[in-house]
């Protein structure tokens, strides 16, 4: 006689069948949360890094304008050196001559440093001819002091010693604050003594220890008046 299972077992069996269907659907669905979830982490994980490849590429840019924008800046200021270097060129300007500051044109700074030039170059007929141009055409030049102490060397190089003492002793008179003056000033009592006017030499060298006792000049000044008594 064949065995019949009870209801009670047959009520179990389907129970049991029931709770593993659902175990089942639990951990698929819990597998396909999983899957949905690596799938998310994946996904959040290749934003990130197409952010931080985002972010790189903006600070290069961001490096890129700034060494734009440094050029830039740099090419404007050159720019601006070189406009104002040309406005110089044709503005006054202040500068400094032998201890003396002043107020000179363009053209009248040019005059004298070509004047200057020529003088250093040993091109004393050339530097003589330009200085008294200049002296003649800026009469109220700052230069004027040294523009007569570089045209008086060169008359001294020309033996033209009595137009020389008059450019010597303008130099001498312009005051202490010209650093020129006491070379001057033994230049000065040079062309006396070429002159045969010693008395007027000894009184030169003696105003010279006076006034500058502490100059170069007046080494060599107090030795040629030594040699004078």
């Amino acid at each position: 006689m064949a065995f019949l299972p009870s209801a009670h077992a047959l009520f179990e069996d389907a129970e049991a069948r029931r709770a593993i269907l659902e175990l089942r659907q639990r951990f698929d669905a819990s597998a396909q949360e999983n899957a949905q979830m690596r799938r998310s982490l994946l996904d959040l994980q290749a934003q990130i890094e197409t952010l931080r490849g985002d972010l790189a590429q903006l600070r290069g840019q961001n490096e890129q304008l700034a060494r734009e924008a440094s050029e830039i800046q740099r090419t404007q200021n050159d720019l601006a050196q070189g406009v104002d270097e040309r406005l110089s060129r044709f503005e006054p300007g202040e500068v400094q001559v032998d201890g003396l500051r002043f107020i000179a044109q363009p053209q009248e700074r040019n005059d004298f440093e070509v004047a200057l030039e020529q003088f250093r170059a040993g091109n004393f007929a050339a530097a003589r001819k330009s200085f008294a141009a200049f002296i003649n055409t800026y009469k109220q030049s700052g230069y004027l002091p040294s523009a007569r102490f570089w045209l008086a060397n060169t008359q001294y190089a020309d033996r033209d010693y009595k137009n020389a003492v008059q450019n010597y002793r303008a130099v001498v008179n312009a005051g202490p604050q010209h650093e020129k003056a006491p070379e001057a000033a033994l230049s000065l009592a040079n062309c006396q003594l070429e002159l045969k006017d010693s008395k007027s030499a000894r009184q030169t060298l003696e105003a010279l220890l006076r006034d500058y006792p502490s100059s170069d000049a007046a080494a060599t000044g107090k030795s040629l008046l030594n040699s004078l008594k």
